[in-house]
């Protein structure tokens, strides 16, 4: 082997060596190099969709990569789950979702389909927001009172609907702090269960303030209370279910980003700069004013940090509202 050669080969192997070192830089550096799939756990139309739409649009002018958006509603938001779970960890594919599929259903099934820790790798949270009881406008309920004399004089008669866990323990939860029965419909998302809401075959829900916030507007849907301590922008003269007569009532939601677990720790820092200048653009600050939510975003680590305490959160309501796993 003359010097020349050796001292090419030398180089190929060099490079070779730095390439199996630094793939997740590399890919980093790359990254996005096609189009990127949101997968959402609920239905078209629902706060989560609305968000990651609004986070799309912005990948998009930053990257001139495609966003695709993938409504995988159903069964509480497991199949959007498993599908990311089991996807490539190569960054292309990303969970757009909330405390109901990372905070709440390992305390709502006694099997889940995914990991909500192992299965993943936290990218950022995005954000936070209120829901609220509503009903029919043609409802004879008023107010919370109304509600509640209506739920203590016929136990069980009332029916509400919830399309994500969210909305299912906020209900779950006004029965156990209220002291009321109440019957719960379940329903893929919550588009669906105010479909139903409209149509009379239930009496109220709970729901994010970006699904219910336009049926109230429009004159369908009558606003009773606000699920956190704090009263909504976006319906300031309505009282929170506190203020309502429930003492210390209080349930949120939250939204977050995560990928297969396995995703290049490189990969993931770039997306998640991606996302949070996404939660700063137009589209984005668009979707908080509307939905009466806030943007609310961390690193990977202070989101694994949250999801945990959340986790340990949301399993103390679950089990203080006699929620059973199914």
């Amino acid at each position: 082997m003359n010097a020349s050669t050796f001292t090419h080969r030398r180089r190929v192997t060099t490079g070779l060596l730095l390439a199996l070192a630094l793939p997740g830089a590399a890919w980093a550096q790359a990254y996005p190099a096609k189009p990127i799939t949101f997968v959402v756990p609920f239905a078209a139309g629902s706060a989560t969709d609305q968000l990651a739409r609004a986070l799309g649009q912005s990948v998009t002018t930053d990257t001139k990569q495609a966003v695709v958006v993938d409504n995988k509603a159903g069964a509480s938001g497991m199949l959007a789950a498993q599908n990311v779970a089991k996807s490539a960890p190569d960054g292309y594919t990303v969970l757009i979702t909330t405390n109901t599929t990372h905070a709440a259903n390992e305390h709502l099934y006694k099997k889940l389909s995914y990991d909500p820790v192992k299965d993943f790798a936290p990218v950022t949270a995005l954000g936070k927001g209120s829901q609220v009881m509503v009903v029919s406008v043609n409802s004879p309920y008023k107010t919370v009172g109304d509600v509640l004399a209506k739920a203590k004089a016929e136990p069980g008669k009332l029916a509400f609907g919830s399309g994500s866990s969210s909305s299912r323990v906020a209900g779950e939860l006004f029965k156990q702090m209220a002291g009321v029965e109440l019957l719960h419909v379940p329903y893929k998302s919550n588009p669906l269960a105010i479909t139903d809401l409209l149509g009379g075959q239930i009496d109220l829900m709970i729901t994010d303030t970006s699904t219910g916030v336009p049926q109230v507007k429009g004159g369908k849907l009558r606003a009773l209370g606000v699920s956190t301590m704090q009263r909504t922008p976006l319906l300031p003269d309505v009282p929170t279910i506190d203020e309502a007569g429930v003492k210390g009532y209080d349930m949120g939601y939250w939204f977050a980003a995560y990928v297969p677990a396995g995703t290049p720790a490189p990969v993931v820092q770039k997306l998640r700069e991606l996302l949070v200048k996404g939660t700063a653009s137009e589209s984005a600050k668009t979707f908080f004013a509307n939905s009466g939510s806030v943007p609310f975003t961390t690193t990977p680590e202070g989101l694994a940090k949250f999801q945990a305490g959340e986790t340990e959160k949301w399993g103390r309501v679950i089990k203080a509202a006699g929620i059973e796993a199914e």
